[in-house]
């Protein structure tokens, strides 16, 4: 289902709703490239966080421990759940990152 979605002024790209990702398409987070001087698997949880509905997001972190990645990788001194813990309506990936495991 697309949504023509707006916002300030106006906005071109249309909303994508109910789109069904694979588990390949899942899995390709984990080639996600960090930004200069970010460690890999901080970049690699950020993205999956800021592009994945909490389902998706439940969904890829296994595949992310199951790669030997650190779900407490820091940068700046902050791991994702701490950064997550504080969003208002990030409840659902605390979850998941709790029940894996990871740490503030």
């Amino acid at each position: 289902m697309n949504d023509v979605k707006k916002a300030g002024a106006r906005r071109d790209k249309p909303e994508t709703r109910d789109e069904i990702w694979s588990d390949e398409r899942v899995k390709d987070f984990l080639n996600i490239q960090p930004p200069k001087n970010m460690p890999a698997d901080y970049a690699v949880l950020l993205k999956a966080y800021r592009s994945m509905t909490p389902e998706l997001f439940a969904r890829f972190i296994p595949f992310f421990v199951e790669a030997g990645r650190d779900l407490d990788a820091r940068f700046e001194n902050m791991t994702i759940l701490g950064i997550v813990s504080g969003h208002r309506r990030s409840g659902d990936y605390v979850r998941v990152l709790e029940e894996a495991g990871a740490k503030k």
